[in-house]
């Protein structure tokens, strides 16, 4: 299989830079399928829709938006990135996504996880106290739901289903369930266990220091009787292409410091620096952001630690206009993935 490459939003609201208002999300879930058909039409392999509940996001259901983009599509991978399992119902989780995986052919992903932010718990009802209990038990019925048309089944969380026939099934045999993850030791043993494919989701520091968990991830589905061939790996994180290397930078970083102030004020982090940027920008940073030939390089470089999968870059931080966004998502195909392609597939 060859390396694939795509991209992935949380449907960041820009801001009016003349006025300070932010702008509709109607507006900025119209760019987002424009972004979609074009990665498609470009030929890139895959695009992740992310679930937030927060003012500065337009995309609470993943799941709504993918089926618009599905119907506008026609070869490209649709996945959630991620799905807050913790807080959905499992059943009504598959049935969108074999909803989705029916409309397109076979093309739709569920990529399951906790979510980095932590609004939809009081949200739906969820409490915080079950944090570890509500996603083992969510996951385990959601990957009984894909297995079985008709499920008995009983948890804590949710009624319990009685020979419960489960529709629409997926158009293939089964949905694509991946484990989405931020670098959980434990994450990465439970997808292996599992035999589910992994996402890791690297932010900062080194992208080749998740060489140990994706080791630990493959050696637990091997010992779990897994075929070694269908242990999968992606990585996702920042990254933007423009033509030449000091743009991309230079354009990029007001954007990612805005997210990341907001990040750090919240979560009691040091602010963003324009010096860390440039060493996180750097050939080992964890920002895939340059010209093609340095965003290809840095992919391949990682692939010689990693030997993974999938790539995925998250290109509208705060949102970054949606003319530079497009012509990133066309340089990253028509630029980058060749190079990629021709050094590793």
């Amino acid at each position: 299989m060859s390396m694939e490459l795509g991209v992935y939003s949380f449907g960041d609201i820009p801001t009016d830079p003349a006025t300070g208002a932010l702008v509709s999300p109607g507006q900025q879930l119209r760019e987002t399928i424009e972004r979609i058909t074009l990665a498609d039409e470009a030929g890139l392999d895959w695009f992740g829709i992310g679930e937030h509940h927060r003012p500065e996001y337009s995309i609470s259901s993943p799941a709504t938006v993918l089926a618009a983009a599905a119907t506008v599509t026609k070869n490209i991978r649709l996945s959630s990135a991620v799905t807050v399992l913790s807080t959905e119902d499992p059943v009504r989780v598959f049935q969108q996504f074999a909803t989705i995986d029916q409309l397109t052919g076979g093309r739709a992903e569920i990529a399951a996880g906790r979510g980095s932010f932590i609004e939809s718990f009081p949200l739906f009802g969820a409490n915080l106290a079950d944090y570890d209990d509500l996603y083992e038990e969510k996951l385990g019925l959601l990957l009984e739901l894909n297995e079985n048309e008709r499920v008995t089944w009983r948890g804590r969380f949710r009624p319990a289903l009685d020979d419960a026939l489960i529709l629409p099934r997926p158009y293939g045999d089964k949905l694509d369930i991946w484990i989405a993850t931020g670098g959980n030791p434990e994450s990465s043993m439970r997808a292996g266990y599992l035999g589910l494919p992994i996402n890791y989701a690297v932010i900062g520091g080194y992208p080749e220091q998740f060489a140990p968990l994706a080791g630990l991830y493959r050696e637990a589905g091997v010992k779990a009787g897994h075929d070694a061939s269908a242990l999968k790996v992606a990585v996702s994180g920042p990254g933007f292409v423009a033509p030449t290397s000091q743009e991309a930078k230079d354009t990029f970083y007001p954007y990612w410091k805005t997210s990341m102030t907001k990040i750090a004020a919240e979560r009691g982090f040091t602010a963003p620096s324009r010096l860390g940027y440039d060493s996180q920008t750097a050939r080992r940073g964890a920002i895939f952001t340059g010209s093609p030939n340095e965003v290809a390089d840095k992919i391949i470089a990682l692939h010689g630690h990693l030997a993974y999968d999938r790539h995925a870059l998250q290109m509208d931080w705060s949102g970054l206009p949606h003319a530079l966004v497009m012509r990133s998502i066309e340089l990253l195909a028509t630029d980058v993935m060749p190079q990629v392609r021709a050094a590793i597939g």
